[in-house]
């Protein structure tokens, strides 16, 4: 990494700018990777196949809005002889689906794993109709619709009222992320694409559309565009070394074990099992990577003739501290999600080692340890190419949209 001599220029010089050569080649890199991106979309692009929602899950079931208008507590009628159980004679109307504004009731035994509906609850009933069977309807779960759109919509505001049009581009962004898993990613999946490779192509675009979304084109976006494709290569990698040599199956969920009986053998367990890691380490690595270009091009600016090692010594006390909160907070997050079980396994009085080494807890420990794995190596290579661009960089006059070092904001 170079250093330029000389006096330091001051801020009315203009903008700083990478060299046309240097700029050549950056642009080459992302070029590469961007080339590499879409040519993966057109192979792995699943057909336009429509898949019979109703094969291999049995009856089809209609999920229909209700509301509760009636829940007294009463004997239940389907008891035993002898056996004293309460339940709920819950009388709902149907507020959607072919017998809209007419009323059902259900019998809904009284116990710790039932709901306790009550009058005005806005829930979600099953509708199950067997040919020539009667229509029954059952508990599937509450309406949450407008408790989750205020809340989303206090987080846009949250968001955008702080970060202004940066904030919006980042929503913006959060967006084409979902859009990219629901239309590309797990059609691939479900087409016989191998998971993974559905995963680092849907992340590589992902990554390409946000950070240039959010961050603007700018060689500061750029090093963290490369250093986040470089961190998720190297993670996509140790997933697949540690998934094999732990031999993890998949099948320690109820969510695997079901797909594996609704689709039999044509969905690959362990493939969606990497196919998480990559795409659960992609959020984390964004941050990083641009918290790290950004530190390097703030603290160039602060002081121009700072040599590159001293430069990069200095960003990489940032990234320390940065890593270090960031490996907490993961494994908090874990733990957070996984208190039940927890729980379950102190009541079994299971001891530590083997609890931490079966499959149910050992696939979440290889799923955090790897992405941290693929975050601390982010920040050594996003430093390194950040400290290589800016001492590279020259002032000069604002030009048009381009691999400036420094967007304006």
């Amino acid at each position: 990494m170079a250093h330029r001599h000389g006096p330091p220029p001051s801020p009315s010089e203009g903008t700083l700018r990478l060299p046309e050569p240097l700029r050549r080649i950056v642009a080459a890199v992302v070029g590469l990777f961007v080339v590499a991106t879409l040519v993966g979309l057109v192979v792995m692009w699943p057909p336009p196949t429509p898949r019979d929602r109703s094969a291999g899950l049995g009856t089809p079931v209609d999920l229909i809005e209700a509301t509760v208008t009636a829940a007294p507590v009463v004997p239940c009628r389907s008891a035993l002889p002898g056996v004293a159980l309460v339940c709920r004679d819950v009388t709902a109307r149907l507020d959607s689906g072919p017998e809209k504004g007419q009323t059902t009731i259900l019998d809904i035994t009284e116990s710790p794993d039932q709901p306790t509906l009550r009058g005005g609850d806005k829930v979600i009933l099953g509708r199950a109709a067997d040919p020539g069977v009667p229509v029954a309807y059952f508990f599937s779960d509450y309406q949450r619709r407008t408790p989750l759109l205020a809340l989303g919509l206090l987080f846009a505001v949250a968001v955008v009222a702080l970060a202004r049009w940066r904030g919006a581009a980042a929503l913006l962004g959060l967006g084409v992320s979902l859009l990219v898993i629901v239309r590309f990613v797990l059609p691939a999946i479900l087409a016989g694409e191998s998971a993974l490779g559905a995963a680092v192509v849907g992340s590589a675009l992902i990554a390409l559309v946000i950070i240039y979304l959010a961050h603007g084109v700018s060689a500061r976006t750029t090093t963290a565009v490369v250093g986040t494709l470089l961190a998720l290569a190297l993670t996509a990698l140790l997933a697949v070394a540690f998934v094999a040599a732990t031999k993890l199956t998949g099948l320690s969920s109820e969510e695997g074990t079901y797909l594996r009986g609704v689709l039999g053998s044509s969905v690959n367990l362990r493939g969606m099992l990497l196919a998480g890691i990559v795409i659960g380490g992609l959020g984390v690595l964004n941050d990083v990577t641009i918290t790290q270009a950004s530190a390097v091009w703030e603290i160039y600016l602060a002081n121009p003739a700072v040599s590159a090692s001293d430069l990069y010594r200095s960003a990489m006390r940032i990234g320390r501290d940065h890593i270090a909160s960031t490996v907490d907070t993961l494994v908090l997050a874990y733990a957070g999600a996984a208190l039940p079980l927890f729980v379950i396994f102190t009541v079994a009085d299971r001891r530590l080692g083997d609890v931490v080494t079966g499959e149910i807890v050992a696939q979440e420990i290889v799923q955090t340890l790897v992405g941290s794995l693929g975050l601390i190596a982010a920040v050594p290579i996003t430093t390194w190419l950040a400290c290589g661009l800016v001492t590279r960089s020259v002032r000069g006059p604002a030009a048009g949209p381009g691999l400036e070092a420094q967007p304006s904001s």
